[in-house]
């Protein structure tokens, strides 16, 4: 009797190193400013690039004052952002007026420059219901606190688009934490089907609040999750303003021409805690990891290319960081000014029609209130 043909095993771990190599790291800065990839060096305008930078600069100047602000408890809930400003920025700057901005809790910085009003951001820190009455021109919802929550909606924003024949895209957030939430997956898989003309961002800075990212997933990248959705993914170093806005601008025009969406990750870093609510890096974060990223800073290595190219100077950055420090006094002023919440309006807005029970507790707060 013949024996048998012993079979050859399956190389498992060729399959998973296949999918690894695929996702290297897009970039064009280096950490010094200098151009590493030339021949991706995106088509700004000296102005533009000089209106990039001063939003970075405005950015970081505004999570400086915010975290004063909250100390002080003139604020409410508050992201730092600083550290990611080129992830944020950048990438925001790569979209039109038109197309919609779905953001996380710690994208204020992208949903300021869509249009909000930084007073009505301040008050969506605080709490305040005219926090999220956003002008009818203004694309966008407010800031998602549910992790991940804003990819689902940006799914089917995305989709309406496509079905309208829109040629604007939505562009949403999460950070590397989100990437591991079940509304991650649904959203891209799902807006992968219809080809939506959605653009998926994750801001990968390292950690979900404490727990770091080697502890979230075995995927070398989290760009690489696209895979599974059956869409393009794409890493991109997010410290770096030229690629991310090179990488954000191909995936919008991508994804309104009706190729389906993009997922981009983008490593970056947040400087702060999770949250000026409690969290304490400096028991998950050590020294030298924070040192090594700010040899990465986005606004160092931006301010470096810039001043090579004749473009900014410290007199120019201390006028914006002047500029910006008197656009926040002003709208923490108007936010001060505007009336404070009370129970009874909370308690007319739940029914159309009140129930006597709703009736009698508004006459009594409205009674305590008159006060």
């Amino acid at each position: 009797m013949a024996k048998a043909k012993k079979q050859k095993p399956i190389d498992f771990n060729a399959l998973v190193e296949e999918v690894d190599k695929d996702f290297p790291t897009y970039q064009i800065l280096d950490q010094d400013g200098k151009l590493v990839n030339k021949d991706v060096e995106p088509d700004l305008s000296d102005e533009e690039l000089v209106e990039l930078m001063t939003r970075m600069v405005w950015s970081r100047v505004l999570d400086q004052r915010s975290t004063a602000l909250n100390r002080q408890g003139r604020l409410g809930f508050f992201a730092p952002t600083a550290g990611q400003e080129a992830s944020q920025l950048a990438s925001h700057f790569a979209m039109e007026k038109e197309d919609y901005l779905l953001p996380g809790y710690r994208d204020v910085p992208q949903l300021v420059q869509h249009g909000l009003p930084l007073k009505e951001a301040f008050l969506w820190s605080r709490g305040h219901v005219a926090g999220n009455l956003y002008a009818e021109d203004l694309n966008a919802l407010p800031p998602q606190i549910i992790i991940g929550a804003q990819y689902i909606q940006a799914a089917g924003v995305a989709l309406g688009m496509k079905k309208r024949g829109k040629k604007n895209v939505v562009f949403t957030y999460t950070g590397d934490g989100g990437s591991s939430q079940g509304d991650f997956y649904e959203a891209i898989n799902f807006a992968g089907v219809y080809k939506a003309n959605g653009v998926f961002i994750i801001q990968n800075n390292g950690f979900a609040i404490s727990t770091p990212r080697e502890q979230q997933t075995a995927a070398k990248t989290l760009a690489q999750k696209a895979v599974a959705a059956g869409i393009p993914g794409i890493q991109v170093d997010g410290m770096d303003p030229l690629a991310v806005y090179t990488v954000s601008k191909q995936a919008r025009e991508w994804a309104a021409n009706g190729n389906g969406p993009v997922l981009i990750e983008t490593l970056t870093y947040r400087y702060g805690p999770h949250t000026l609510s409690g969290d304490d890096p400096t028991r998950y974060r050590s020294k030298d990891m924070d040192d090594e990223w700010l040899q990465k800073d986005p606004l160092t290595r931006f301010r470096k290319y810039l001043e090579a190219k004749g473009l900014w100077s410290e007199e120019k950055e201390e006028q914006v960081i002047e500029q910006t420090k008197e656009e926040i006094k002003t709208a923490i002023s108007e936010a001060d000014r505007v009336p404070k919440q009370k129970v009874s309006d909370f308690l007319k807005s739940m029914f159309e029609v009140q129930p006597q029970s709703i009736k009698e507790q508004i006459a009594i707060y409205e009674a305590k209130e008159s006060k």
